[in-house]
């Protein structure tokens, strides 16, 4: 598949958080699937977020869907 210059600025933890968030996980959930704490997923939430130039959860599901990253 054609690589995404979005989704290449992302790491690979990065991007399993932005998945997560996709679809709707609530932090706590992804962090205990993660085997990391709530505190570092919203580090991640944010650097996402701030990184794919998107202002919201909203955003970022609807950013990935058009892209199907997630389903």
């Amino acid at each position: 598949p054609p690589l995404d210059p979005d989704i290449d600025v992302l790491t690979a933890r990065e991007q399993e958080v932005m998945r997560y968030l996709a679809r709707g996980y609530a932090y706590k959930e992804i962090a205990r699937r993660l085997s990391i704490s709530v505190k570092t997923v919203e580090t991640h939430a944010s650097a996402v977020l701030r990184k794919l130039q998107l202002s919201s959860r909203n955003e970022l599901a609807r950013w990935a869907y058009d892209r199907r990253l997630v389903e």
